[in-house]
């Protein structure tokens, strides 16, 4: 047997490939393709952590590092923070590019903070790049303003427009091995352009900040289904659930939406991740195609969770949480996101916060200093107090969100590009047209936030397909 591997799926292919329709169902899942598997059937991917070896025509592969939360030393509050800081300067001084030193600022609490941790280790203040969008909810220019002003940054700003997106979708699409859907991809392209035109040659960016320290309003929520956990069954199913069940008391909203957690609460975990699930909330069998459907295990996306779930060997929810988002939301989506967009603009991108020494300073850190009560990432937040604006210490977490969905209703270029991207996504027997039909005409009007990401993972997926396998089809 031989082996032939690459940095790219599409590297290992030539023009006899066939695209795998469980890989087009995990990316319709997830908006991305989580490894082993690739969109091509017979490549593989290998898993965050893992290695290969390739000996006498067999293959192994194996994780080469697992994620052991340690049981919390004790250690005052004082202590830790001194070393949490200490071990953030170290990982900033050994990313940062000393030629011209650089960041993300989207005004959040990571990029916030590395933009100021720049200053402090390098001497001279760093030069900021930030993202914005003229789109009621969607603009945060204002704290990325208070930040580059609190630390003293070179400041930089690109208003980022729907003709901005008609000219790089398809290019943003193309340039990755394999359909991805994170829409932050475009807002993170353009801020990576600005840079790399200003002389920039490597980035640092926050990602890593959230999963590391409990940043996530997943992760409070979660907490409060768990509580659910600790009344007793027989008030449970005798009492709170019956109540909330009857159908009048539902027609009150505040009840309607207790009735909605509790559903949620009895779900077990990670199964609980994916109750928000778009695909599952629309309804596979709506969007998708029987002769589709026929070739796919639906399954198949909660076995793969529920299996990085149970080898986690953390004790606490937090702990175990933070564990499954750093194989799946960082690994599999965010990081790729920022790669690739950094790459596609020609600057080099750096992590402080995924610096193995801080790394591992986040799973000794005790899971209730992530998560108290339901506060959110509260040592972080404390730790850094004095440092940070109190305003940013305090707002709720955004990102470079992408105002896609109320755009392509009133834009008519990116309209047009959206619905004949679709159109011609209907031919392929992926998806059902008349899903597609209703998706257009009554849906998207009717709900531009949620219905838009649902637009846009169809659209990056018949994007992609144009530039790598304009002629695949399903088989009936």
């Amino acid at each position: 047997g031989q082996l032939h591997f690459a940095a790219r799926a599409d590297s290992l292919i030539d023009a006899s490939a066939e695209l795998d329709p469980q890989a087009i169902f995990d990316y319709l899942y997830f908006h991305c393709i989580p490894s082993p598997r690739t969109i091509f059937k017979g490549v593989k991917r290998l898993a965050p952590g893992h290695y290969a070896t390739f000996e006498n025509g067999t293959l192994s592969v194996a994780p080469y590092w697992v994620p052991k939360f340690e049981p919390p030393a004790e250690a005052s509050f004082a202590a830790l923070r001194g070393e949490f800081r200490a071990l953030l300067e170290q990982a900033v001084r050994r990313q940062l590019d000393s030629a011209k030193p650089a960041c993300f600022l989207s005004g959040g609490t990571d990029s916030s903070t590395v933009a100021g941790m720049i200053g402090r280790v390098s001497g001279q203040p760093a030069a900021t790049y930030s993202i914005g969008f003229e789109a009621a909810g969607y603009d945060e220019m204002a704290y990325a303003r208070i930040a580059a002003r609190h630390f003293g940054t070179e400041h930089h700003e690109y208003y980022v427009t729907p003709e901005d997106l008609v000219r790089s979708i398809g290019d943003v699409a193309g340039s990755y091995d394999q359909p991805f859907g994170n829409s932050s991809v475009l807002p993170a392209y353009y801020c990576a352009k600005m840079a790399h035109e200003d002389g920039v040659h490597k980035l640092l960016a926050g990602d890593g900040g959230d999963e590391l320290f409990g940043g996530n309003s997943r992760y409070a929520m979660q907490r409060i289904f768990s509580w659910y956990q600790h009344v007793p069954p027989l008030v449970r199913g005798a009492v709170m659930e019956p109540l909330l069940r009857r159908a009048p008391l539902r027609r009150i909203p505040l009840l309607r939406k207790a009735a909605g957690y509790v559903e949620q609460a009895r779900v077990p975990m990670p199964d609980r991740l994916q109750m928000y699930n778009l695909l599952r909330r629309i309804g596979m069998n709506t969007v998708l195609s029987p002769a589709f459907m026929a070739q796919v295990d639906p399954d198949d996306v909660l076995r793969q969770q529920r299996e990085v779930w149970t080898h986690s060997d953390a004790s606490s929810q937090i702990d175990r949480t933070l564990a499954f988002d750093w194989r799946y939301t960082l690994a599999e989506s965010d990081l790729p996101k920022v790669r690739g967009a950094t790459q596609l603009a020609g600057v080099e991108v750096g992590f402080p916060f995924l610096d193995r020494p801080l790394l591992e300073f986040s799973m000794r850190l005790p899971a209730e200093y992530k998560l108290k009560g339901l506060k959110l990432r509260w040592f972080f937040k404390e730790a850094l107090r004095g440092f940070l604006p109190d305003e940013i210490l305090s707002k709720k977490k955004h990102g470079f969100g992408l105002p896609f969905g109320v755009w392509v209703g009133r834009h008519p270029a990116l309209n047009r590009l959206a619905v004949d991207s679709l159109a011609s996504l209907s031919t392929r027997g992926i998806v059902r047209p008349e899903f597609i039909k209703t998706l257009v005409a009554d849906l998207l009007p009717s709900h531009p936030g949620y219905y838009g990401e649902m637009v846009w993972i169809l659209m990056m997926l018949e994007q992609w397909m144009q530039r790598h396998t304009p002629s695949f089809k399903i088989s009936s």
